[in-house]
C-alpha cells in the first residue's frame, strides 16, 4: 500500500465548483439541445465517432469539463492547451509526441482553451494534425468562431453551440452541492430557496460563477453548533454588483449595441433603456455609446426630426463634461428622445442609393451649366453658360439641370410622410411640379 501524503486531501480543499466538475454526461448540467438522448452531440459521443470540434458559448457552461468528459468515453489521451501560455513550439512538440502516439493506436485529446486568443500561425500549427487524424482538437471559445478562428481549421470541425444555463438548473446544481459529499453535504447549511435562486439570478447561467458564490455565502455565514445559517445581509455583500457580461472587443459588445439601436428603431424607450444600461454599468466608454446615438439620429430619424441630431451632438459633448456616472442620465434621456422619435430613413437610403450611382459613374462630368468660370478660357469652353441664380428669380428655383446627363431622371431622396418630413415632401412635390412645368433646361 502506497503511504498517504498531506497532498493526497487537495480535492477537499479545492474550491467548489472544482470538488463538483461532473464525470460523466449523466452528472452533466443544462445542454440538453446537445446532450438529450438522440441529439447529435450525444450520439457522436455514445458512438464513439469523436471528430475536431469548437464548443461555444459563454463562460461557465462547461466547455472544458464536457471535453474532459470526452476524453474518459473515448480512452483518449487528454491534453490540455492554453492559448494565453503556449507558442508555436510547445504545439509541434505536442504535436510530435501525438503523431508517435497515432501510428501505436493512442487517440489524443487536445482541448485548447480560449482558442479565439491563439493567433493566426498557432491556429495554423494545428492544421496538418487535425488534416492526418493525428488529433482530435476539441476548441472552446466565447467569442463567434467565425470571426476568431481561421477558416481553414473551422472547416475541419464542428461547431456546438452551448447556451447559458437557466435559472432552474443552477438552482438544482446548488441543491446538488448542498448535498453532494464532494460538496457541502457534510456540512449542515442553512439558507432558503429565494436566497439560492437569488444566486441563480446573479450568476447569469454561469454554474462556476454560482458554487463560487455559493461557498462565499457559506463561508460568511454565521456559524453556530447546530449549522452555518447564510443570512440575507452576508448574500447580498457577496452578490452586490453583477458581473456583467460583455466583453468591449468581442461579439457581445456588437450584440448590445445592436439590440440598443434596433430597439430604438422599434420606438421601444424600455428595452433600449435597459440595453443602454447594460453597456454602461458593464463599462462601455459613453462616448462610444454617443456616437452611436448620433449616427442613429441621421440614419433612423433624419429629416423626420432634425432636433435629434442636434440632441444627440449635445449628449456627446455632456459625456465629456461630466463622464460616468453622471452622464448616465444625459445618454438616457437623449436614448428616450430617439426612441419616441417619428422616424425616417430617407437620408440613408437616398446616400446609399446614390454611393452605388457615384461608384458607377466616377468620370462623368459636371454639367457645364453649374461649372465655375474664373478664367476667361473657361468662359470660352462654355463654363457656366446659361447659370441662373436662383436668389434672383421670384420663385427662388430655376430649370437648370444639376445632374449628369446620364442621371438626370434619378431620384435619390425620397422623404416619408414621418413626423415633420411630411411638410418636406409637400415642399419637394410642388418644387418637382414647377420645373416639369417649366421644363428642364437642356
Amino acid at each position: 500500500m502506497e503511504q498517504l501524503s498531506l497532498f493526497d486531501d487537495f480535492r477537499s480543499q479545492a474550491p467548489l465548483a472544482s470538488r463538483l466538475r461532473p464525470q460523466s454526461l449523466e452528472e452533466f448540467a443544462g445542454q440538453s439541445h446537445l446532450l438529450g438522448e438522440g441529439k447529435v452531440l450525444r450520439s457522436i459521443i455514445d458512438q464513439d465517432h469523436i471528430c475536431s470540434m469548437i464548443f461555444w458559448g459563454p463562460p461557465g457552461v462547461g466547455k472544458t469539463t464536457l471535453a474532459r468528459i470526452i476524453a474518459n468515453r473515448t480512452k483518449a489521451n487528454f491534453l490540455d492547451f492554453s492559448a494565453v501560455t503556449s507558442g508555436i513550439k510547445e504545439i509541434k512538440e505536442v504535436m510530435a509526441q501525438a503523431e508517435r502516439d497515432r501510428r501505436v493506436g493512442i487517440r489524443t485529446l487536445v482541448f485548447v482553451d480560449e482558442i479565439h486568443r491563439f493567433n493566426k500561425a498557432q491556429q495554423d500549427a494545428f492544421l496538418p494534425y487535425v488534416e492526418k487524424g493525428s488529433i482530435i482538437l476539441i476548441g472552446a471559445t466565447t467569442e463567434n468562431p467565425s470571426f476568431e478562428i481561421n477558416a481553414a481549421l473551422l472547416s475541419r470541425c464542428r461547431v456546438f453551440v452551448l447556451k447559458a444555463l437557466t435559472t432552474e438548473d443552477i438552482v438544482q446544481l446548488l441543491h446538488n452541492a448542498l448535498k453532494s459529499p464532494q460538496g457541502l453535504g457534510d456540512q449542515r447549511i442553512g439558507i432558503t430557496e429565494d436566497m439560492l435562486e437569488a444566486i441563480a439570478r446573479f450568476a447569469n447561467g454561469d454554474a462556476r460563477t454560482a458554487l463560487n458564490t455559493l461557498e462565499m455565502a457559506v463561508l460568511n455565514g454565521e456559524i453556530s453548533a447546530e449549522q452555518t445559517t447564510v443570512t440575507r445581509e452576508g448574500l447580498e455583500q457577496c452578490i452586490s454588483r453583477k458581473s456583467l457580461l460583455y466583453d468591449k472587443k468581442g461579439e457581445e459588445h456588437y450584440n448590445i449595441i445592436s439590440a440598443l439601436h434596433k430597439s430604438m428603431r422599434n420606438s421601444d424607450p424600455d428595452a433600449a433603456l435597459y440595453w443602454l444600461s447594460r453597456m454602461l454599468e458593464a463599462g462601455e466608454d459613453p462616448l462610444y455609446v454617443a456616437r452611436r446615438l448620433i449616427r442613429f439620429a441621421s440614419e433612423d430619424i433624419g429629416m423626420a426630426d432634425s432636433q435629434a441630431l442636434t440632441l444627440a451632438v449635445s449628449a456627446y459633448q455632456a459625456c465629456h463634461f461630466n463622464g460616468m456616472p453622471e452622464c448616465n442620465v444625459n445618454l438616457a434621456h437623449t436614448v428616450i428622445y430617439l426612441s419616441m422619435a417619428p422616424k425616417s430613413n430617407s437620408a440613408y437610403v437616398g446616400y446609399e442609393t446614390c454611393k452605388e450611382d457615384a461608384l458607377n459613374s466616377l468620370a462623368e462630368p459636371v454639367p457645364l451649366v453649374i461649372r465655375n468660370a474664373p478664367t476667361g478660357l473657361m468662359k470660352e469652353l462654355h463654363y457656366g453658360e446659361g447659370y441662373k441664380y436662383a436668389h434672383e428669380t421670384e420663385e427662388r428655383l430655376t430649370a437648370m439641370q444639376c445632374l449628369p446627363d446620364s442621371l438626370k431622371d434619378r431620384e435619390y431622396y425620397r422623404p416619408t410622410g414621418e413626423g415633420q418630413e411630411e411638410l418636406i415632401k409637400q415642399r419637394l412635390e410642388e418644387i418637382k411640379n414647377w420645373k416639369k412645368e417649366h421644363g428642364q433646361q437642356p
